[in-house]
């Protein structure tokens, strides 16, 4: 097996991640060859929900198209008994995808993060049973650049288990890592058919086409890139919850992907007078101006908040500025505390979320009132 290295200081992350992780190159062939061995760390994984409900998760893809839309449901479900969890990194191409978007080879990098990561589930019941009962409020969950619909698991089990419906939107922007729409097989590509099993079409018509990052060209200013980019991903987001509300009203969907998860159980089970819109990074570009002014996590990073910084031991996790000085489960902690103290004061809901008001205002130990970033004042 041959690996090309294309920098030193990429060369240096690799023999970093080895260390920390006792491996050495040799036997990382071995372990890539065998495959991943589940629980290699059983100190990590992504924390489950820590509200009342169980938390189920399905996807749904309407159009098949470039043009259609695709997300993640979290949701309150009946039980997470005899469920399975789903893979917390879908397939490969998301790996080569993250490998893309971090400049490192394809080839090494796959087999590192499959060693690292692929082991890891989503705390949710694939396909549960939806669990009805009142009305939930919904919440459309936008990703940062390089992400997919995934990687904020920790976030949107949370949001389900205290009894919101969370749809993680996968933007088709080519902000994101890697993505996947379909095209319309040719005559003669009707006999074959895909292997693939976690998710599928429903007609053996369709091929997988898959998108990855866009990275700047030499020369490329990247303000009119992502001013176009956050424009589309806005109108994903405004197509996600027109889903939501035809579901809600008892309109029938057709679901691409093969599912066991029936739709129609959501008709009249969602509160659309209490809507928000949440994301990190690119997909925050809307919240920043209110966390700026209002809650600072102390001893965070960027990458503090997508799933990551859950399932890297602490010198991967600084090397690869994925985890900040403070412990990820508080860090995630106040996080959602804080959001949903928010979304309670905005969206009057009947909770006991106020407990946590005082995190708006930044006091706790751990927060910080204000910023502590420079904002031009022409950005305010």
């Amino acid at each position: 097996m041959c690996f090309t290295i294309q920098t030193p200081q990429v060369k240096k992350i690799y023999e970093c991640i080895l260390v920390t992780s006792g491996l050495t190159w040799k036997n990382l062939t071995s372990a890539v060859k065998m495959g991943n061995s589940p629980g290699h760390n059983n100190n990590l994984g992504i924390p489950s929900g820590k509200g009342p409900h169980q938390v189920g998760c399905s996807d749904l893809m309407v159009g098949h198209t470039v043009q259609g839309t695709f997300f993640r449901l979290y949701y309150p479900c009946q039980t997470s008994e005899g469920y399975e969890k789903p893979d917390w990194v879908p397939c490969r191409e998301y790996f080569n995808g993250l490998s893309d978007f971090m400049k490192m080879n394809r080839t090494l990098s796959e087999r590192i993060f499959n060693y690292l990561f692929g082991s890891y589930k989503i705390p949710a019941a694939w396909n549960a049973s939806f669990k009805p009962g009142g009305k939930y409020p919904v919440i459309i969950f936008s990703h940062g650049l390089g992400a997919f619909r995934t990687l904020y698991s920790a976030i949107c089990a949370e949001l389900a288990s205290q009894g919101f419906v969370v749809a993680a939107v996968e933007h088709r922007d080519e902000s994101s890592s890697a993505t996947f729409y379909y095209k319309e097989k040719s005559a003669a590509e009707q006999n074959s058919h895909s292997k693939r099993e976690n998710f599928r079409p429903v007609s053996d018509d369709l091929e997988e086409q898959w998108m990855y990052y866009r990275v700047l060209k030499p020369g490329e200013s990247e303000f009119p890139l992502r001013n176009k980019q956050v424009k589309q991903r806005a109108e994903e987001c405004i197509r996600t919850l027109n889903l939501l509300i035809d579901i809600n009203a008892g309109k029938s969907v057709t679901n691409v992907l093969q599912s066991d998860f029936d739709w129609t159980t959501l008709e009249n089970s969602l509160d659309l007078c209490r809507i928000a819109v949440m994301g990190h990074s690119f997909g925050g570009a809307t919240v920043i101006e209110c966390l700026c002014k209002e809650v600072t996590f102390k001893g965070t990073v960027h990458q503090s908040f997508p799933d990551f910084t859950f399932l890297t031991g602490n010198w991967i996790g600084k090397i690869l500025k994925l985890k900040g000085e403070i412990d990820p489960h508080l860090a995630m902690d106040l996080c959602n505390h804080a959001s949903l103290a928010f979304l309670q004061r905005h969206l009057s809901l009947e909770k006991n979320f106020n407990q946590w008001d005082h995190l708006i205002e930044g006091k706790d130990d751990n927060l910080i009132p204000g910023t502590n970033i420079t904002i031009p004042l022409s950005s305010m």
